[in-house]
């Protein structure tokens, strides 16, 4: 997959860009203050490492709580006008646009690089340099009810003979709705060759299609079958996967660890997603992180606060705590794979593949999920000509 390559490069281009700033702190106007962005499920552990900080350094933090669902466009449109705060959390989804507007600055994490997570560090990457400092990872899984069976299945079509054995009401649960849902459907096109974009030598995303061809048409005949069979259902939402795995109605759904804490009743194990198709079924891996504002006044201070303290094992580990999931910081990782559930996301994650941060992303969800439920509902009359028509309709988009 050539992510080591991306990794490896962009903590060298980090260290470089971080060897200024250590003594550069001082020199910088410590009656200064910082204002960060946070949304409920960070609010805690942020305060905590900011109160350090604080007692550190002597700088005050004022920490106001958003809506995460607002805070993207809030930040693209206040930082310009000098409203904005010079830290924020953020989805590495929003990196493309963010860089696009000129709203964020490149990070000089220094040696901590080394003690990230890779794919953590692969998902802040944009043009050769990263713009965030990651605090966590997530990514899909199956997740098993081992007190329904004790059979890892390694194909799909393992996984559905499993659970029609069982007379389950679902072989296995996998979310769609009425638009589709490309996130959760990707583990299953990865796995007949056909990945979203085409990649660079060293694994970076470029705006070029790459799920068409034979292994898109292959895809799209396998959602044809299982819309058929009724094993895939656009009806099936993730309330109703998740209320239906709860209540013993199937052994197996894919998902993510938001959906532990629903299950807490049951045994389960987390394990790789099983595979429709004669590769590996590869998720996307998202990464939140902390963006630093390309207006910030005290950038040095700003660097600190998110490398030294935000990027800490305690830090970390408190957000983990906070927020169920895995941490960028290997050390960190380590306290959360305590929890076998928490290390089986963590093993498949590792190998999973950033979720594209480019802008030309949002076009391509436009259109992708759209397809996968018109072929799964039957509305296609041949899925593999729908499958292509849509390639070529988002590769048409994104040309002009």
């Amino acid at each position: 997959m050539q992510r080591g390559i991306v990794a490896a490069s962009a903590a060298a281009a980090l260290l470089a860009l971080s060897s200024c700033a250590g003594d550069g702190v001082a020199l910088e106007d410590q009656s200064r203050s910082l204002t960060v962005w946070v949304d409920d499920d960070r609010q805690e552990p942020v305060t905590r490492a900011v109160e350090q900080f604080t007692a550190d350094t002597g700088v005050e933090v004022e920490i106001v709580l958003r809506n995460y669902e607002e805070i993207r466009n809030d930040f693209i449109s206040q930082v310009p006008t000098g409203e904005g705060p010079d830290i924020t959390v953020g989805a590495n989804d929003w990196l493309g646009e963010l860089a696009l507007n000129g709203v964020i600055s490149p990070i000089e994490p220094g040696e901590m690089t080394e003690e990230m997570e890779p794919v953590s560090l692969e998902a802040f990457t944009y043009e050769g340099q990263i713009w965030a400092v990651p605090y966590a990872i997530e990514n899909l899984a199956l997740i098993r009810n081992t007190e329904m069976t004790d059979v890892t299945p390694e194909t799909w079509d393992e996984a559905v003979e499993v659970g029609e054995e069982l007379d389950a009401d679902y072989p296995i649960l996998l979310q769609m709705d009425t638009e589709g849902d490309p996130y959760n459907m990707y583990p299953m096109q990865t796995s007949f060759g056909a990945e979203v974009f085409e990649r660079t030598e060293d694994g970076s995303y470029e705006p070029q299609m790459a799920m068409g061809g034979e292994p898109g048409a292959e895809f799209a005949e396998w959602l044809q079958t299982q819309g058929e069979a009724g094993v895939l259902d656009t009806t099936v939402t993730f309330d109703i996967a998740q209320e239906a795995f709860a209540n013993g109605e199937s052994p197996y759904l894919i998902s993510g660890p938001w959906a532990l804490p629903e299950v807490e009743h049951l045994d389960v194990a987390v394990e790789p997603i099983p595979r429709p198709g004669d590769q590996e079924a590869v998720p996307f891996v998202g990464a939140q992180g902390f963006y630093i504002s390309s207006q910030t006044e005290s950038p040095l201070l700003a660097t600190e606060l998110v490398t030294d303290y935000l990027a800490s094992h305690e830090a970390q580990v408190s957000m983990f705590e906070a927020g169920g999931r895995t941490p960028a910081l290997l050390s960190a990782a380590e306290v959360a794979a305590e929890d076998p559930r928490m290390d089986g996301f963590a093993q498949v994650g590792a190998e999973g593949l950033p979720m594209p941060g480019i802008p030309e992303m949002a076009i391509v969800f436009d259109y992708w999920g759209v397809a996968h439920a018109q072929i799964v509902d039957g509305r296609s009359q041949d899925p593999a000509v729908t499958w292509e028509q849509t390639v070529d309709t988002i590769q048409s988009q994104l040309d002009d």
